[in-house]
C-alpha cells in the first residue's frame, strides 16, 4: 500500500502481481505490445499496484487518467484526460482520422465522430509517441469511465500487437468493453501479511477472537484494514469494528474516511468539497474555486499531513472513497455553493458542457436559462455520439424547468434519448413524468410511442404490439410518416409477441397497416418493407415475395438513409431470411452489430449479438457463437433487457448440451410465459426438435416440432 498519495511506499507481499506487472514492463522493453486489466474490489491495493508499475517504468513513457464518476456521462471524457499529454503528436494523424478524434474532444466542430476512427486515431496516437521511447497508459477506474472512452480504450487494447504500447487498466468489475483482454484478479492479502498491516495501526492488544472476526471481515482488503480501526478503542473494537455492523466493506471503508474528513478544519473541509465536485483534477480550477469561497491555500496542509489529498500537478485522492466522503460530508447547501463556485470558474468557451453540469448541480429549483444550457450539452453530445450524456443532460433540463408544457416536451426528449442508450428505468420514469403536464394530441401519441417501445425492449411481450399500434393510429392524421414508421414497430414487437399477443396481433397490425394512408409520391424503402411484411400476413408469400425482396436489397445496399437503416435493418433481415436472401442477410447483420457496439447503442446491440450469435451456429463456428453469447448475457445484466437467450439456447442444443440445452429451453419456456414472448416459446420447441433430432430421439423431435409449428 502506498503511505500517502504522490509517494512510493513498500508493498505487504503481491509477489504474484509483481511478477506479472514485471513481466508486463519487459515486454515493452522488448518491443511487445501488452494489454492488462488489473480486476478487485474497492480498497484491495489496485492503485497501489498501478504506482508500483509506474514506479518500476524506467526508461518509458507513462500517460495516465482515471474514470470519475460524476463524468461517467461525458462523452470521451476518460479518453481525452489520458491522450492529453500526446496531442502534440495530433498533426501526424491521416486527416479522417485527426478529424474524428477533435472532433470527439471539442476541439472543432463536426458532426457525430465514427467511433472506429476515433479508435483508430487513438490507436495511431499511442503508437506514434512509442516510436520515441515504449509508451505505458496506465487508466484506474475504468468502471467509471464514460461508455465512449472504455469503448475506444478496449478497441486499442486488443490491437497491440509489434508497437510497444502498454494499456493497464484497474477495475472493480470491468465493463463489458473489457471482456476477452487478460485478467490478474488482485485479491486480500494473506493472514500473515494482514496481520502485519493490523498491528502497524492498532496500537493496543486484540483479544484473539477480536483480531480474528477483523482479519475475516476484510478479508485481507488492505485499505479496510489500515483505515476501520482508526480512531476507535478498546470497547469500540470489542465487537470486532465495533458501530459499522454488517455493512460491505467499500461502505465501511467510506465511513471510516467519513469519520476522519468530519474531523478536520471548515476550510480543509470546504477545500475537499470542491476538489470532490471538480472530477478534471485541474489544480487551478481548484483554486480559482477556493478563492471563490473565501477557502485560503492552507487548507490543503490538513489534508495532505492527514495523506486525504495530495495538490500537485493534479489534483489526486488517497482513494476514490476519499472523494465520496468528502462530498457526502458535506450539506446540500453546501455542495451547490462548491458546483456554483466551480461554474464560475469553469471557462464558458472551452467546457461549456461542465460548466452546465456544475450550474445544474448548484440549482435548487427550476431554471430556465440553465435548462437551455443543458439542452444545448445534450445536442453537443449527440453530435459526439454520446446519448448516454445527452440523456443525462436532457433529464436534469427537465427537472429545471418550470413550464409545464415545456417540462413535458423535454421529459419526452429525455426519455427517448434515455431509451436509445438503453436506460429503460429511467425512460419510463421520465415518461410518466412527460404525462403529467399538458400534452397535445401529437405529444399523447407520442407519449404511447415510447410506452411501446419501452415494453418491447425490456420485455418484447404482450403489452407492445398494442401499445405500438396505437400509438400508429394516433399518428395517422398527424404525422402519416411517423405513423407508418410505428405500425413496422408494431409489426415486429408482434412477432415477438406471437400467441400471446392478444389485442394488437400479428394480423390485426398488418389489416391496420395497409388500411393506413399511403405514402404521398414515391414510396421508401421502409414503405415498402411494412407493405411486403403485411402482405405477406394476410396475403402469404407468393404476394408479398417481390417488395420483400426489393426492401431487403435496399438495405443491403445502404440505398437508405442513416436513420431507416438504424431503425429498420432488424426488420429488413426478417423480410430477407422469408425470401432466403442470404447474402443481405449476412450484409445487413454484420454492419449493424458493428455500427451498434460502436455507437454503444445497448437496446439494438442486444438483439444484433443474439442474432449473430444464431448465425454462427448455423455456419458451424461455435467459438463465435460462444462469444456473442457471453456478449449478450453481459449486455442483458446491464440493461435488465429480458430477451431470450436464444444465442445460447441455440448453440447449447446443436453442441447437443443436453442438460444445458434443456436448461434454457425450459428457462425461456417459462419466461416467455411471464413476458408474453410467443416467439420464445416457439423458438424454445424447434430448439428443442434440433436437440432431440440430433440424439436421435426421433419422435419426440417430431412432436416438438409440431408443437412449435401450431
Amino acid at each position: 500500500m502506498q503511505a500517502r498519495p504522490g509517494t512510493r511506499g513498500p508493498l505487504l507481499d503481491r509477489r504474484r502481481e509483481r511478477a506479472v506487472l514485471d513481466a508486463l514492463l519487459a515486454d515493452l522493453h522488448a518491443g511487445h505490445g501488452r494489454a492488462l486489466m488489473l480486476r478487485g474490489e474497492a480498497g484491495v491495493g489496485k492503485s497501489a499496484l498501478l504506482e508500483y508499475t509506474v514506479g518500476a517504468a524506467d526508461g518509458l513513457h507513462v500517460v495516465r487518467a482515471a474514470g470519475v464518476e460524476s463524468e461517467i456521462d461525458l462523452a470521451f471524457s476518460g479518453l481525452h484526460l489520458l491522450c492529453l499529454p500526446l496531442l502534440d503528436r495530433v498533426e501526424v494523424l491521416p486527416a479522417p482520422q485527426r478529424h474524428a478524434l477533435e472532433v470527439a474532444f471539442g476541439l472543432r466542430d463536426g458532426g457525430a465522430p465514427d467511433r472506429f476512427l476515433v479508435a483508430l486515431a487513438v490507436l495511431t496516437l499511442l503508437s506514434e509517441r512509442a516510436r520515441e521511447r515504449p509508451l505505458l497508459c496506465v487508466v484506474d477506474d475504468t468502471q467509471w469511465l464514460d461508455r465512449a472512452s472504455a469503448q475506444v480504450l478496449a478497441f486499442t487494447a486488443r490491437r497491440l500487437l509489434a508497437e510497444p504500447v502498454g494499456l493497464l487498466f484497474a477495475a472493480r468489475e470491468p465493463a463489458e468493453h473489457f471482456r476477452g483482454l487478460a485478467e490478474l484478479e488482485v485479491r486480500g492479502l494473506g493472514r500473515r501479511e494482514a496481520h502485519a498491516l493490523l498491528r502497524s495501526v492498532v496500537r493496543f492488544r486484540l483479544d484473539e477472537p477480536v483480531r480474528d472476526r477483523i482479519l475475516a471481515e476484510t478479508q485481507g482488503n488492505p485499505l479496510a484494514l489500515l483505515e476501520l480501526p482508526r480512531g476507535l478503542g478498546p470497547a469500540q473494537l470489542a465487537g470486532g469494528l465495533g458501530l459499522v455492523g454488517a455493512q460491505t466493506v467499500p461502505v465501511r471503508i467510506e465511513q471510516g474516511f467519513l469519520r476522519r474528513v468530519v474531523a478536520l478544519p471548515p476550510d480543509t473541509r470546504s477545500l475537499l468539497l470542491l476538489a470532490a465536485a471538480e472530477p478534471v483534477g485541474d489544480p487551478l480550477l481548484l483554486w480559482r474555486a477556493a478563492e471563490r469561497l473565501g477557502v485560503p491555500s492552507s487548507a490543503a496542509e490538513a489534508a495532505q499531513t492527514e495523506g486525504l489529498l495530495h495538490v500537485g500537478t493534479r489534483v489526486r485522492f488517497r482513494h476514490p472513497l476519499v472523494r465520496s466522503a468528502s462530498y457526502a460530508a458535506a450539506t446540500p447547501e453546501q455542495r451547490r455553493a462548491a458546483h456554483r463556485a466551480l461554474a464560475e470558474v469553469t471557462d464558458r468557451e472551452r467546457d461549456p458542457d461542465r460548466r452546465a453540469w456544475h450550474l445544474a448541480a448548484a440549482t435548487t429549483g427550476p431554471d430556465e436559462e440553465v435548462a437551455v444550457e443543458l439542452e444545448r450539452s445534450a445536442d453537443r453530445a449527440q453530435a459526439r455520439g454520446g446519448m448516454a450524456s445527452a440523456a443525462a443532460f436532457l433529464q436534469r433540463a427537465a427537472e429545471l424547468t418550470d413550464d409545464p408544457a415545456r417540462r413535458s416536451e423535454r421529459a419526452l426528449a429525455a426519455a427517448q434519448a434515455n431509451l436509445v442508450a438503453g436506460a429503460f428505468g429511467p425512460a419510463d420514469e421520465l415518461v410518466e413524468m412527460a404525462a403529467v403536464g399538458p400534452l397535445d394530441e401529437l405529444q399523447q401519441a407520442r407519449a404511447t410511442l415510447l410506452r411501446g417501445r419501452i415494453a418491447f425492449a425490456t420485455s418484447a411481450g404482450s403489452e407492445a404490439p398494442a401499445l405500438l399500434a396505437k400509438a400508429a393510429k394516433q399518428l395517422e392524421p398527424l404525422d402519416d410518416v411517423l405513423a407508418r414508421e410505428t405500425y413496422l414497430e408494431a409489426w415486429y414487437a408482434g412477432i415477438y409477441a406471437g400467441r400471446f399477443a392478444g389485442a394488437g396481433d400479428l394480423e390485426e397490425v398488418s389489416r391496420a397497416a395497409l388500411a393506413a394512408p399511403p405514402p404521398v409520391g414515391a414510396p421508401s424503402p421502409a414503405d415498402v418493407l411494412l407493405h411486403g411484411l403485411a402482405t405477406l400476413v394476410t396475403e402469404g408469400p407468393v404476394r408479398a415475395t417481390p417488395a420483400l425482396q426489393r426492401s431487403a436489397r435496399a438495405f443491403a445496399a445502404g440505398d437508405v438513409s442513416v436513420a431507416d437503416r438504424l431503425r429498420w435493418s432488424q426488420m429488413a433481415v426478417v423480410a430477407a431470411g422469408v425470401v432466403w436472401d442470404e447474402e443481405s442477410w449476412a450484409t445487413i447483420q454484420d454492419r449493424e452489430l458493428r455500427l451498434s457496439r460502436e455507437a454503444g447503442m445497448l437496446a439494438p446491440l442486444m438483439i444484433w449479438v443474439n442474432a449473430a450469435g444464431m448465425n454462427a451456429v448455423r455456419h458451424g463456428d461455435f467459438a463465435a457463437a460462444a462469444s456473442y453469447v457471453a456478449e449478450s448475457e453481459s449486455i442483458a445484466a446491464a440493461t435488465g433487457t429480458l430477451l431470450g437467450p436464444y444465442g445460447a439456447v441455440t448453440l447449447a442444443a446443436f453442441r447437443g448440451a443436453e442438460a444445458e440445452a434443456t436448461r434454457l429451453v425450459d428457462a425461456m419456456v417459462a419466461d416467455a410465459r411471464t413476458t408474453g414472448q410467443g416467439t420464445g416459446h416457439q423458438y424454445a420447441g424447434w430448439v428443442s426438435a434440433v436437440l432431440h433430432n440430433g440424439l436421435r430421439r426421433y419422435d419426440r423431435a417430431l412432436a416438438d416440432a409440431e408443437a412449435a409449428a401450431a
